[in-house]
């Protein structure tokens, strides 16, 4: 497998990167290669000052870089020679089989919806992050920022799309799929909600476990959790704000300690035709190290090949029972 990495990206790039992918190929098998996408002179420069034999990456040069601050359509399309850009173009051809970054976030989507496309069928791509739970499990929420505003059969689709990332990538036998919601009962919620309740009700295609309250995030009430993006990345960063106190204040716990987000590394874009990774802006070599990890795992797990699958039966008319209008 080629793992294709920017090492471009980041608030901490080159150094952080660098660092995460040495440190991601000590635990890869030698048949997997990281190609790394960006300065030539700086990933050598970076490679030589960790003591790291070039030879054991693969170097794809890149003449530009998307900053972050940068207008993500605007420069997509402007700087065609940027660590991203070539990223997509990698991947786009099947030079790479997976390609991860923490730079633009804006330019990764733009990336995905218009170099490898969204699947045939999905309305809206998706982005995620793990939910730790109580018993020691782990949960997914979807939809995290990538889609402020949405409608019912998008958030119904999210169900699908969580359901089949926890189950193929963290073997979830069955994942129930709970709409977030400020009530259990069916009637809660603002029209958004309550019409999604309506499609999801009585599907036969994914679990579905009712609604979820903010007060059933940690519990065992449902292994998906699906919202609209704005409410999804306020809870995300209410969650990091939450873990950031309790590091503040010298507090250890098990159970907290697993709001780390380095231990996640990224979070993939469901709903594309490749694998494509997210990375916090903020990533240390830990979190790149396992972003680049996870993409392998999401790769292999077959993710995108199961999402096509359930989307070519969506439109042949065979599936989507409670979603399809």
């Amino acid at each position: 497998m080629k793992i294709g990495f920017d090492v471009m990206g980041g608030d901490y790039a080159p150094r952080a990167t660098l660092s995460g992918a040495v440190l991601a190929r000590k635990e890869l098998p030698d048949t997997d290669r990281i190609v790394l996408v960006g300065d030539r002179t700086t990933i050598l420069d970076g490679l030589k000052a960790l003591d790291e034999n070039p030879e054991a990456f693969d170097i794809v040069h890149a003449d530009d870089v998307i900053e972050m601050g940068e207008s993500p359509t605007r420069s997509f399309s402007q700087k065609p020679a940027s660590s991203i850009a070539l990223g997509f173009k990698l991947l786009k051809t099947g030079k790479i089989d997976a390609f991860s970054s923490a730079g633009n976030t804006g330019a990764m989507l733009v990336g995905s919806v218009y170099s490898v496309n969204a699947v045939q069928g999905v309305i809206r791509p998706a982005t995620t992050t793990i939910i730790p739970k109580e018993n020691g499990g782990v949960g997914v929420l979807i939809d995290v920022g990538t889609n402020p505003d949405t409608k019912p059969d998008v958030l119904y689709q999210f169900g699908l799309l969580g359901a089949i990332y926890a189950k193929y990538v963290y073997k979830i036998d069955n994942p129930r799929v709970g709409l977030l919601n400020i009530g259990e009962e069916e009637d809660k919620g603002n029209l958004l909600t309550q019409s999604a309740f309506r499609l999801m009700k009585g599907t036969t295609d994914y679990h579905f476990a009712g609604n979820v309250e903010g007060r059933d995030f940690f519990r065992d009430k449902a292994d998906v959790i699906v919202c609209d993006g704005f409410t999804g990345n306020v809870v995300l960063k209410n969650m990091e704000a939450m873990y950031r106190m309790i590091v503040k204040r010298g507090l250890s716990d098990a159970f907290f300690d697993r709001f780390n987000y380095e231990q996640y590394g990224g979070t993939p874009i469901l709903g594309v035709n490749a694998t494509v990774l997210i990375g916090h802006g903020i990533s240390n070599d830990v979190a790149i190290k396992n972003m680049i990890l996870h993409s392998r795992d999401v790769f292999q797990a077959g993710v995108t090949e199961h999402i096509r699958s359930a989307m070519d039966q969506y439109i042949q008319g065979d599936t989507f029972s409670g979603g399809k209008s």
